[in-house]
């Protein structure tokens, strides 16, 4: 599959680095122990492995230690675990115009129980403003939820200002870092948000099957466990640890899916993800550079700034279902995109794309390079020129 160009890191990152897959090949051959569960020396040692990887990203985004790390299956299961802290009172949450289904539907079953939500629609440069989202804060408001950068149009939001705002009005504020993690520097304690939820296998290069939340001292009093059992700890007793992170972390655990992010965690810096984030800015610049002067695309937000967005970049093709033209793009060119509404439906009533079927979205990972740009612009170029 050399001759294949894949342009949908925003869904997963792919292919993972050689130093995931040998060590997730050397478990599963070698090893194939549950971790935690066992006081034998090897299923200690890949216990310790895992909690090595939880200390690594702990560090990574400044967490205040590794404990207020909890794994999870996906980001989306980070996310409504995040959401238990509403608890089963009414109340009110404030949501932007970007956010992800992930969080969107576990909040239209609150409306259910009487959660009322506000959407705050971004400005012409699709960037949410705090002012707007204090406008919004009622006496009622719970928590505010907010995406560090879009997945349909890479825009990344001014969350540490709402963040403050929110910590201003004794608000809780839940951060989805699903597009940010591994690509930007993260300071949770800087930012200031009291969670935030991510899942491993995108911008940390991580095994399908991997997420983390984290949360703020204090706030696990807050938000009850998904689910009840095993966790390989305090099994004496009839309830639930209420210790961090056991108190999340029930059942076996995804080893092969953590020892791999423990793998990928390995060769991550600060700076690595510091030169990430250049490397995306260029590759976007230049991307949009090229898809300019194609007659017949459109671009959604062209002009924002590239310290402003995430290698991530939504079209159109004039008088196309995007559909369509991701078809023709993977079975005549070779070129794997994403289309559609990518989980974000307010997203594409804002920029004007729901009418259209959504759009094509092409995303950028650490492998990308400008000549795979230059194929696609290339494709995008004849495909609408045969249209």
């Amino acid at each position: 599959m050399d001759d294949v160009i894949y342009l949908d890191h925003a869904a997963t990152s792919a292919p993972k680095p050689e130093r995931v897959a040998a060590r997730i090949a050397r478990y599963l051959q070698m090893e194939g122990l549950s971790a935690g569960r066992g006081s034998y020396r090897r299923a200690v040692t890949i216990g310790q492995e895992i909690e090595g990887g939880r200390k690594k990203l702990a560090s990574l985004i400044h967490a205040e230690s590794a404990d207020r790390v909890v794994f999870t299956t996906s980001g989306t299961e980070a996310l409504n675990l995040a959401l238990g802290c509403l608890g089963q009172e009414p109340g009110h949450v404030i949501v932007t115009s970007w956010e992800h289904n992930s969080v969107l539907r576990p909040l239209a079953a609150a409306a259910d129980r009487g959660v009322t939500i506000t959407e705050v629609e971004p400005g012409a440069d699709g960037r949410t403003d705090p002012g707007d989202v204090r406008a919004a804060i009622t006496s009622e408001t719970k928590l505010i939820c907010c995406v560090h950068a879009s997945n349909v149009t890479g825009v990344i939001q001014p969350v540490g200002e709402i963040c403050q705002l929110a910590k201003e009005r004794g608000i809780l504020s839940l951060i989805d870092a699903a597009q940010t993690v591994g690509h930007l520097p993260i300071d949770v304690q800087e930012m200031g948000c009291s969670l935030l939820a991510a899942p491993c296998h995108k911008g940390l290069l991580a095994p399908l099957g991997t997420g983390f939340l984290y949360l703020q001292p204090g706030l696990e009093d807050r938000i009850p466990p998904l689910q009840f059992g095993g966790t390989g700890t305090q099994s004496e007793q009839a309830v639930q640890p209420a210790e961090l992170p056991y108190r999340y972390e029930s059942g076996s655990r995804n080893v092969p899916g953590l020892i791999g992010l423990a793998a990928s965690l390995e060769a991550m810096s600060p700076e690595s993800i510091a030169d990430d984030a250049a490397h995306q800015r260029e590759l976007t610049a230049f991307c949009l550079d090229r898809l300019k002067g194609i007659p017949g695309v459109t671009v959604s937000l062209p002009d924002l700034p590239g310290e402003l967005r995430v290698g991530v970049l939504s079209l159109n093709v004039e008088g196309q279902d995007p559909r369509v033209v991701g078809t023709i793009l993977d079975e005549y060119f070779q070129i794997e995109v994403r289309t559609g509404f990518h989980c974000a439906p307010q997203a594409h009533q804002w920029l004007g794309t729901a009418e259209l079927g959504g759009t094509v979205r092409i995303s950028f990972g650490s492998t990308t390079s400008e000549s795979e740009i230059e194929k696609l612009a290339d494709a995008l170029q004849q495909i609408a020129g045969s249209f």
